[in-house]
């Protein structure tokens, strides 16, 4: 009888991994290929989150929610992809803005939303490469993952604020390089039609 409980059990973690599977695969894909930037790369990550999904079924822990769980995942492994790339601590980065991430307790959500409302999202899209690891990666999770500031700092460990606090200056950065974009671009038009006239 403990067998067939078992083999119930198997066969219910299997259809609830599948379904996952169906359901996450695309949009973690989608997540990993902008974090790393390399198609292969981000193929291998999601297997390999899939890889250790599985593994921690089979040893018998309960998932109660697949999508943070898996979202965690992924993100541990895009950490090693990058602590692989290099070796700069978020201490480092911390240190050299020389800004304490705690300290910025006015955050709200509301004034995120006006900040990103004022900036054109595919420049910002272009543009994300070029933002600090720590600011790209919560700018992802939250405008093109969908995922609240709550669900966000469990998964990237770190207090709501200081998440917010993240996505602002993130913001931030991004529609600065956007506007130093459109005047370089604005003077290039001008110097082109004023080399027309001549």
């Amino acid at each position: 009888m403990a067998g067939k409980e078992t083999t119930d059990n198997v066969s219910d973690h299997e259809t609830r991994f599948l379904k996952a599977f169906e359901e996450y695969n695309d949009a973690l894909f989608r997540h990993a290929l902008i974090r790393v930037s390399n198609r292969e790369k981000a193929i291998d990550i999601v297997h390999d989150t899939f890889t250790k999904v599985w593994s921690y079924l089979r040893d018998g822990y309960e998932i109660d929610s697949f999508r943070p769980f898996l979202y965690k995942v992924l993100n541990n492994l895009i950490i090693d992809e990058y602590r692989k790339r290099k070796e700069a601590s978020l201490d480092a980065l911390m240190e050299m803005e020389g800004v304490d991430e705690g300290s910025f307790d006015e955050l709200s959500e509301s004034t995120v939303e006006v900040l990103a409302a004022t900036i054109d999202g595919k420049k910002a899209f272009d543009l994300l490469e070029e933002l600090p690891d720590q600011y790209r990666e919560v700018i992802i999770l939250r405008f093109v993952d969908q995922l609240g500031p709550k669900e966000i700092s469990e998964l990237v460990e770190e207090t709501e604020n200081i998440v917010s606090v993240r996505i602002h200056r993130g913001l931030k950065i991004l529609r600065q390089k956007i506007e130093a974009k459109d005047e370089y671009a604005e003077e290039r038009r001008k110097a082109k039609q004023k080399h027309e006239k001549i």
